[in-house]
């Protein structure tokens, strides 16, 4: 048996605490990042420390998992990572990224993906990830891609951004046994 789903040589994941809260605040209201969900407003401090406050870190009982993405080199929160949008039934769920500008470029994205889908996969036993991405946004779709991800759709039209509407590819991976 694996040692642990939730660390390499260079990351840990590990469930949100309630010093992360400044953190999630600033990367949840950055409005870079609104053009890849489907918020548009900003998050109260309030709403966010009852988010981490209400949040049971299982699976099965939130529908969605989210966790830390750490630096072992000097403990630094660089990001988070989630499935979303979890159904039990169907064994699937969608999963989300974010790593801070700073860290961006460095493989870190990869590493927390592989382990993501490693405890996925090996431990919860699901079935398949998907996961949206715009068609124009080259990193990830390198990203999902590099990690078994295959593109098994498109969305014509799907994110309307500064003006335009962009298509969205939807990015499968399936447990092959």
């Amino acid at each position: 048996m694996k040692h642990s789903y939730f660390i390499n040589d260079r990351i840990r994941l590990r469930a949100m605490e309630p010093e992360d809260l400044e953190l999630i605040y600033e990367m949840e209201n950055d409005p870079q990042q609104w053009d890849i969900s489907n918020f548009t407003v900003p998050y109260s401090r309030y709403v966010m420390k009852q988010y981490l406050e209400n949040s049971q870190c299982d699976m099965f009982a939130d529908k969605q998992l989210r966790m830390m993405i750490v630096r072992l080199e000097d403990g630094v929160a660089i990001g988070t990572i989630d499935i979303t949008d979890f159904a039990p039934i169907h064994a699937r769920g969608e999963v989300g990224i974010v790593i801070r500008k700073e860290f961006r470029g460095a493989g870190y994205a990869k590493d927390a993906l592989t382990l993501l889908c490693e405890y996925a996969f090996d431990f919860l036993y699901l079935k398949q990830l998907i996961v949206h991405v715009a068609t124009d946004n080259e990193a990830s779709m390198r990203l999902f891609t590099s990690c078994g991800f295959v593109q098994c759709g498109l969305l014509k039209d799907w994110l309307f951004v500064e003006g335009c509407f962009k298509d969205v590819a939807l990015l499968q991976r399936i447990r092959m046994n």
